[in-house]
């Protein structure tokens, strides 16, 4: 077996730059192509070159296409010398589908580029970085970023990936935030409204911390389903990077507390959160229980994550309850948190 790849930056993004929008899981059926369309054209608007693909605008079984067209078209497009980025429209169900037909050892030897997004997006960022070495953009998806999205986290994905270099960039946690989705269908240009304030709590006791390493994870949903296979060996990833530091990042869907409990001690088990720095978790967007009896999140996260030896942070700025950071997979970041809010700086 080769040796396991360092992890690569691609190149900063810049004006003129091709972006190849392909969705190698959940498409985007005809009611929401209005959307579709102005994000499209605000990326054009940001002087980008946009090539969309074949399976894109096509919706059957909660799939843009049949998995060996999703993946035969993400390969191309990763491996196109002409391409900058591949940005999905968003995530879906189906992506893990594509992992067995990716040609992995083509993109451990080509020049890595972006992809960005979050949700299913992270099941092929996830190992994209860990077999591939290619750092990746988890954070707002395409469908996200209209033009009307203003806000600092969402409008600042392009900025950050245009810099030359992420050293001394700092992401800001929000002020206020929104559990709620936006009908694009109905109200294709519409923007998030923000109504709930934002605090970024600390498992344990209320207190500042502070902590570094490399950066990896994904939606719980999806990555949970990776341990113990060849596409989410993160004891590995932490094993090497050990003289650094990880730091593990993830963020809940749809898990009930229960289902949330049950992933996270799997995971657990199977030493995903041995070594670790420190451990991230966005805001859940998942329903909440309907009894007072029931287990809730908070106490999910108690049982399941309870005694780990380094600060655990939830109700950050991640997942499915906008807005949210551009994590950057494999770069080297710095989190702070003063107790209620705090921030990532990219070393």
């Amino acid at each position: 077996m080769s040796a396991a790849p360092s992890v690569r930056l691609p190149a900063p993004l810049r004006p003129g730059d091709r972006v190849f929008v392909t969705a190698p899981s959940s498409g985007v059926r005809q009611p929401l192509q209005a959307r579709l369309d102005l994000v499209l054209s605000h990326l054009r608007h940001q002087g980008f070159v946009v090539e969309e693909g074949r399976c894109l605008r096509e919706e059957h079984d909660n799939a843009s296409a049949p998995a060996i067209e999703r993946a035969a078209e993400l390969n191309a497009a990763l491996l196109r010398p002409d391409i900058a980025a591949v940005m999905p429209p968003w995530g879906g169900e189906r992506a893990i589908e594509v992992l067995p037909l990716v040609d992995w050892p083509a993109l451990a030897v080509a020049e890595p580029k972006w992809l960005l997004g979050y949700s299913d997006v992270s099941t092929l960022l996830l190992p994209l970085l860990l077999r591939a070495g290619w750092a990746g953009a988890h954070g707002p998806n395409l469908m996200d970023r209209g033009p009307a999205q203003n806000d600092p986290l969402t409008a600042g994905m392009l900025d950050l990936l245009m810099r030359p270099s992420l050293s001394g960039a700092k992401l800001e946690s929000s002020v206020s935030n929104t559990p709620a989705w936006v009908d694009w269908a109905e109200h294709p240009d519409a923007g998030w409204e923000f109504m709930k304030t934002t605090r970024w709590q600390v498992l344990g006791e209320e207190r500042p911390v502070a902590f570094a390493g490399r950066l990896v994870g994904g939606c719980l949903d999806t990555v949970s389903r990776l341990a113990g296979t060849a596409y989410g060996d993160i004891p590995d990833f932490v094993g090497r990077h050990a003289a650094e530091g990880v730091v593990l990042f993830l963020e809940n869907c749809e898990l009930n507390p229960t289902e949330c409990l049950r992933a996270l001690i799997s995971l657990r088990w199977q030493g995903w959160f041995d070594g670790l720095a420190g451990l991230m978790l966005g805001r859940s967007a998942a329903p909440e229980v309907s009894t007072a009896q029931g287990l809730d999140y908070v106490g999910a996260l108690r049982a399941a994550l309870g005694g780990l030896p380094y600060p655990v942070l939830y109700d950050l700025d991640i997942g499915h309850c906008a807005p949210q950071f551009t994590l950057v997979c494999g770069a080297l970041a710095e989190v702070r948190c003063d107790g209620r809010l705090g921030s990532v700086v990219y070393r």
